[in-house]
Formats: C-alpha cells, sequence, structure tokens
C-alpha cells in the first residue's frame, strides 16, 4: 500500500475530495489520479500555494479592500490630533458619544484572534465557548456602573496612574505599567497578529511573513499620524464592517445547513474521514449545546465559566488601559454607562455570527481541515499535530462567500486586526511614556516624549514581527486555549489588586505590592510549565505535571485570585493603614467626598511644564521650518505651536463630576437590567 504521507500529498493537490482520495487509496496505482500526478510531477508545489490557486481575488473584492484601506487611513488622518500627549486629553474633549464609546468598545476587544479562536474552539467543542462573550455583558456593567465612576472621581488618565494615587510609591505602577507591555506581547500583539496572517494564509495563500508585515506597517502608519482619537472614529466604521460582515457569512451558513435544526442535527454526526483508532477525539461532545458543562469531565466546567473567568473579564473590561481608555473618553457618567450597555448588546452576538460558523464549518469540511484528529494528516494540513481547528472561520470565507462579500469579509477580518493593533500601540505608548519614561526624565521636551512615543510603537511592531514563529511553535493547535491559559497564570492578581483597592480602605500599597509579587511567582510557575510540556494530541497519555492535567486554568484563576487576596489581606493587616485624607474619591465608598484630597503621588499624568528652559522666540523673528523638519512634525503629531500638553486632570474637569440627569439615569438603568435579563434568557436556554 502507498505510504499514508504520499497519499496526504496527492491528496492535497488532487481536485477530488478529500475523503474520496483517501478511500483509494487501496488503489497502489498512482495512474488513478491523473491530475494528481501532474502537480506532483510539477516540482513540488507547495501544499498552500496549490490549494488556493483557484481563490484569486476577482477585481470586486480587490476594490472592497482598497476602498476599505483608503477609507480607514483618510480617517484616521483627518482627526489626527496635535500630539501624542494631548490625545490623553484632547481627543477626550472630541470624542465623548456613548455610540462611539460602545462601538470602540466591542471593536478593541473583537480582533482576528477571536474570529479564528472562537470559531475553531466552537467547531471542536460546541456551543459553551460563547460563554466567554456573554459573561462579558456582566463585566461591562459593573465597568460603567462601579468601576467608571471611581477612575472619574479619582482624575485618573491611566490605570497605573490610579494605583500610584491609591497606594502611593512607584514599584506597584511601574509593576503594573510593564506587566501591562508584557500582556500587550504575549496576548494581544502576537496572538492577532498571528491569527490575521493566518487568515491570509488559509484564504489567499499569500507569504505568511509579507502580508503580516504589509499589514503592520499600513496599522503603524495610521496610528503613527494619528492618536487614540483616531481609533476610536476608525473602530467605529470597523466595528459596522465586522458586524455586518459576519452576519452575512452567517446566514449564508445556517442556510447551507438548513438553519439551526439542521445545526443540531448535522454536528453530532460530523466526523473526520481520518480517525485514530480506539479513541474517541473524533466524536463532538455529548454536551456540544449545553453552556454549562460538568464541573469535572467539562471541557469548559461552569464553576470556572462563572467565576474564573468573571476575574478574568474583569481584568480584561475593568482594569485594562485599553478598554478603560474609552470609557474615560466620555462626556458624562451617563455616556461612560451608554457606552457599556451598548457594548454589553453587541457582546451577546458572536456567539451567533463566529461561534455557529465555527461549528457549521465542522460540518461543511469535517474529513478536509476542521475537525482531523490524525496527527500525520493535521501536521500535513496546517502545520500542527494537535488539530487544525483555527481555520474554520477562514474556511466558511473562502469556501461559501461570493465574489465581493469574500473581499468584504477579508476586510472585515483586516479591520480586527488593525482594530486590536492599534489600541494596543496608542495605550502601550501612553503606558511606558507617561508611566516609565516621564518617571526617568521627569524634564524631558515634548518633542523627546513625542520620539519616544512613537520609537515604542516601532519597537512594539519589530517585537511582534519576531513573535510570529513563536507562538506557532507555541500554540497547540487551539489559539483560544493559549490566550486563556496565558491570562490565567499573570492577570489574576492584577485583578485582586484593583478589586480591593477600590472596594477596601484597609488594602495598603505593602499588601498590594507583595500580593502582586506572590501571585506573579506562582502563575509564572504554571506558565513555564505549561510552554514547557506539550499538550497531548488524540490518543496519547497525558504526561503533563498534575497542575496542568488535572487543574483546568479557568481553576487555576480562581486559585491564583485566592491566593493573591489571601496575601493582600493578610499583609495590609499587618501593617500600617493609609490615613484618610489619601482616600477620598479613591474608592467606592468616598467616591462622592468633597474633602480635599493629600495625593500620596504629586507628579501623576503629564508634566505641565515640559520644556522647562526659557524662550526667546517672540523677541526674535522665527525662522522658516524646513520640509524635512515640517514632514518629522506632521508624523509626530507636532502642530509647532510650541505649546506644551495641559495636565489631563485641570483639561478634562468636566470628567471628573459623577452628576447625571435624573432622566438619563434611569434609562441607562433600565436597559442595565434588560441587558441582563437578555443575557440570563440566553443561558436558561441553553442549559
Amino acid at each position: 500500500m502507498i505510504p499514508l504521507s504520499q497519499y496526504l500529498h496527492w491528496c492535497r493537490v488532487c481536485p477530488l475530495d478529500w475523503a474520496a482520495c483517501l478511500q483509494r487509496r487501496d488503489s497502489n496505482n498512482i495512474l488513478d489520479f491523473p491530475v494528481c500526478v501532474a502537480a506532483s510531477s510539477a516540482g513540488g508545489t507547495t501544499t498552500a500555494a496549490a490549494h488556493h490557486s483557484n481563490l484569486a481575488l476577482e477585481p470586486a473584492d480587490i476594490a472592497v479592500i482598497v476602498v476599505y484601506f483608503i477609507t480607514v487611513i483618510v480617517v484616521g488622518i483627518w482627526v489626527r490630533p496635535g500630539s501624542l500627549l494631548s490625545t490623553q486629553s484632547n481627543s477626550f474633549n472630541t470624542v465623548r458619544f456613548c455610540l462611539q464609546i460602545g462601538a470602540s468598545l466591542m471593536s478593541s476587544n473583537v480582533g482576528s484572534s477571536l474570529f479564528i479562536g472562537l470559531a475553531g474552539q466552537a467547531a471542536m467543542g460546541g456551543l459553551a465557548v460563547g460563554g466567554y462573550e456573554w459573561n462579558a455583558t456582566w463585566v461591562l456593567v459593573a465597568l460603567g456602573w462601579l468601576f467608571v465612576p471611581v477612575y472619574i472621581s479619582a482624575g485618573v488618565v491611566t490605570m497605573p496612574e490610579y494605583l500610584g494615587k491609591r497606594f502611593g510609591g512607584q514599584r506597584i505602577r511601574i509593576y503594573t505599567s510593564v506587566l501591562s507591555l508584557i500582556l500587550y506581547v504575549f496576548t494581544k500583539l502576537s496572538a492577532d497578529i498571528f491569527s490575521g496572517a493566518l487568515f491570509i494564509q488559509v484564504s489567499l495563500g499569500w507569504d505568511l511573513y509579507l502580508s503580516t508585515a504589509i499589514l503592520l506597517l499600513i496599522t503603524a502608519a495610521y496610528t503613527v499620524t494619528g492618536g487614540i482619537a483616531a481609533v476610536i472614529y476608525t473602530d467605529s466604521l470597523q466595528t459596522i464592517i465586522m458586524v455586518g460582515g459576519a452576519l452575512a457569512l452567517m446566514f449564508i451558513s445556517f442556510a447551507r445547513i438548513g438553519w439551526y435544526e439542521g445545526l443540531v442535527e448535522q454536528y453530532m454526526s460530523a466526523i473526520p474521514s481520518v480517525t485514530v483508532p480506539n479513541t474517541t477525539c473524533h466524536l463532538p461532545r455529548n454536551d456540544s449545546f449545553n453552556m454549562f458543562r460538568d464541573p469535572v469531565s467539562g471541557d469548559l466546567p461552569w464553576p470556572g465559566m462563572v467565576f474564573g473567568l468573571t476575574i478574568l473579564a474583569t481584568w480584561v473590561w475593568c482594569t485594562d488601559q485599553v478598554v478603560v481608555q474609552r470609557s474615560l473618553s466620555a462626556k458624562s457618567l451617563s455616556h461612560a454607562k451608554g457606552g457599556s450597555i451598548l457594548g454589553g448588546y453587541l457582546k451577546l452576538l458572536p456567539t451567533f455570527f463566529v461561534a455557529m460558523p465555527g461549528m457549521i464549518s465542522r460540518i461543511l469540511f469535517p474529513g478536509k481541515f476542521v475537525a482531523c484528529v490524525d496527527p500525520v494528516v493535521c501536521k500535513s494540513i496546517c502545520g500542527t499535530e494537535a488539530g487544525c481547528s483555527n481555520i474554520a472561520y477562514p474556511k466558511l470565507v473562502v469556501e461559501l462567500m461570493p465574489v465581493g462579500l469574500r473581499g468584504l469579509m477579508l476586510a472585515v477580518i483586516l479591520a480586527a486586526l488593525m482594530s486590536s493593533l492599534t489600541s494596543v500601540f496608542n495605550s502601550s505608548s501612553t503606558l511606558f511614556t507617561l508611566d516609565l519614561y516621564h518617571k526617568a526624565r521627569p524634564k524631558a521636551s515634548e518633542m523627546e516624549l513625542m520620539i519616544v512615543g512613537r520609537a515604542v510603537i516601532v519597537i512594539l511592531v519589530s517585537i511582534s514581527l519576531l513573535w510570529i514563529p513563536v507562538i506557532q511553535a507555541s500554540n497547540s493547535g487551539h489559539l483560544f486555549d493559549y490566550l486563556q491559559s496565558v491570562a490565567s497564570s499573570l492577570v489574576p492578581p492584577v485583578t485582586a489588586v484593583f478589586i480591593l483597592a477600590i472596594f477596601w480602605p484597609r488594602a495598603n500599597e505593602q499588601g498590594a505590592f507583595w500580593g502582586l509579587i506572590v501571585g506573579l511567582v506562582v502563575g509564572l510557575t504554571r506558565m513555564i510549565l505549561e510552554f514547557s510540556t506539550s499538550h497531548p494530541a488524540c490518543g496519547q497519555d497525558d504526561l503533563r505535571p498534575a497542575v496542568l492535567a488535572r487543574v483546568h486554568y479557568l481553576y487555576f484563576a480562581m486559585i491564583l485570585f485566592s491566593i493573591s487576596c489571601i496575601v493582600i489581606v493578610t499583609v495590609s493587616l499587618a501593617t500600617a493603614p493609609i490615613a484618610e485624607e489619601h482616600l477620598y474619591r479613591l474608592t467606592w465608598w468616598s467616591r462622592f467626598s468633597q474633602e480635599p484630597r493629600v495625593d500620596l503621588i504629586i507628579d501623576v499624568g503629564v508634566p505641565e511644564a515640559l520644556d522647562p528652559e526659557p524662550s526667546n522666540d517672540s523677541e526674535e523673528p522665527k525662522k522658516p521650518v524646513p520640509c524635512w523638519r515640517r514632514a518629522v512634525l506632521v508624523i509626530c503629531g507636532l502642530n509647532g505651536s510650541g505649546s506644551g500638553p495641559v495636565a489631563p486632570e485641570k483639561e478634562n474637569s468636566e470628567l471628573n463630576s459623577l452628576q447625571e440627569k435624573p432622566l438619563w439615569r434611569n434609562v441607562c438603568n433600565i436597559n442595565a437590567l434588560l441587558l441582563l435579563a437578555i443575557n440570563v434568557f440566553l443561558y436558561g436556554y441553553w442549559v
């Protein structure tokens, strides 16, 4: 019999159905595959290129993509603010409406990694992964009603700045800034770039690294010439593109299988053509349509989805600079709440237009790609032995979308990728410039800070490109598991610190710092074990340590959160408390206080004067500015006026008010209750 590896190659380059090709393996005669022989003898055409050779974009697809890129770049340049640092205040005064904030909350979180990861996880495990999206509804309400009021009353711009005011000292603020930058690389940049590149590779057959480099250059171009205001405006546009395109693909996919009834009937029989003997990993789970799964045997146990996931979601939605920055740009507290409500409604949708289409992809392509379990077959298809579920969504786009809409969906994925990247670029640049670099050089000029901020973006782009092969090697075949596992090992201590800082006035700097350090040591221990051991493939014994094999990462998040809370409480009670005059308007219980607060850290935010040297420009005639210098000023976002940025708290005094008009306060409260009621109904329907 001809070796399986040789047949896999023939079947990949042969236009025959994958399953039919494998069934003819016993013919022992390659002449049965004349087209395959021609392709094979053509000199080793690469698998991806051969497979996608008939998927060239039509002129309509190219036109859609070109129009999209031109639009977002023009918008980014059009709303370009004066400087990077002024975006921390000026853009807040420019962009404050709840519709834009809600759309931006959705768009900044829904990246290409969600399309790839959520659809792939649903293809293999069923509907329960949609709980990641529905859980966000509750946490978004908590953001608008619990966290944002404290941040506004504190008058802060960044999350490390809040911790600096709340606890004093510099080590917690520096710790959280550095950790945020590390998390951006490991969980945001790397995952989005990998998934976006994977989508392009599967759908178009382009070179992986060339496509990624082009995308990053375009993203960096309008990020550098824009700022957070540009991101928020383009996010609103991209949210419409993402939701509209994904909904179109959802309806096309459901129509192909007979709508929801067809999904329920056909998913349970969607098994791959090649299976591993004496195993059941090729079969769909019996609880595929159950949102709450067994706490022991479930792949997503319900206690972890309720409590562990909430810990992770609180970090994402309530303490992460990328997300909170949008809510802090609200015109008023009511607008911030309205943005949270709109974001909560939008987060109900990905379960339907991403997760369910991922399950449909398993139905339509079970034996070809999506549901493969044999390590040899999977390795031949997507380069990893653990599985190829990550390509579930790209396969739908390539196989089902008509001309024009295929280009639209590619634009959707690019929109998601660029939206996430621009958010991370701006927020990480702000964190580094204000919370790290300015501390080392408090007298730095505006030009110096601008150059440093732009240089940080360039460095992040470079690191992201270098990290692509690392995440490919670390990926066990399930992108979503990779993301959540890393988050479960690093973010619970940060969540614990923020929750206790806001709701427990007795928490002090010593307790918070040692809670972070102990949590980091415990979390890194598990993460190192996770990266140093491979996940078992179908039919292989799980030889990993018990902390990995028997403790689900969502359970570990609960354990790590508890350990951090215990350390924070114990150390805080054993050391001196923070005086009350330092806590006014920094906790939930004192948010309405009118008492003057004595900040533990005075030099927060942007310095009032960035250029301490006296200037005699007014006495001497100004020299013409060379063209090259004007170009640099434009790229760096400087208007050449020479006026330094205003401190955020002074510029945004309106944001320090928690007053709401009774009508809009009641409207927000009623809508929040309605949103949560819909969320409970959806959970109840699929339990």
